[in-house]
This record gives C-alpha cells, structure tokens and sequence, in this order.
C-alpha cells in the first residue's frame, strides 16, 4: 500500500479538486473573521450587529462550522468588519 501526500487537509477530503478549493478559501476567511472577532474582544451579540447577522449565527462561526457558511456570506460579513480580502490566482502545478 502506497502513502499518498496532500499538500492541504482539504485535498485529502474533499471529493473534487473544485470542492477543495473552495473549503480553502472559506477556511480561510472563517479564520480571519474569528481572528478578528477575538482580537476586537467583541461579544458574540457585538460582532452579529456589526456582521449584519444573528448572534447563533456568529456561535456557529465560532465553532469553526464551515460547512454552515458560503463563500458569499462569509466575504459579506468579512467586508461589515472592515476587513480586506485580497485574491491571488495561480496556474495549478
């Protein structure tokens, strides 16, 4: 039986190299979002009105549930705290 390597934790798992990509890119900005919440020392109600969402909605992101957020929501929520996205396209390997 071979080893096979994966460069990411989401190549590994998800079925489709699209699939893959974007996980990467919602992790991505799920992490900063929940970077930014905790270094704000903002309440979880606090950061839902500045977010535009609910306060459920921010314990999910808290938790780090992923498969609850869009890629939309999360560059939509990322935008309300002020934060700025930049986006590098590179030819795969």
């Amino acid at each position: 039986m071979t080893k096979q390597r994966f460069a990411n934790v989401w190549d590994a798992i998800e079925d489709t190299p699209e699939e893959a990509e974007n996980m990467k890119l919602r992790s991505t900005l799920l992490t900063a979002l929940k970077n930014h919440i905790t270094r704000s020392e903002m309440t979880q109600a606090q950061a839902a009105k500045l977010f535009g969402v609910t306060q459920p909605r921010i314990s999910d992101l808290m938790r780090g549930k992923i498969n609850l957020f869009g890629l939309d929501a999360l560059v939509n929520m990322a935008t309300a705290a002020g934060l700025r996205i930049e986006m590098q396209v590179l030819d795969a390997a």
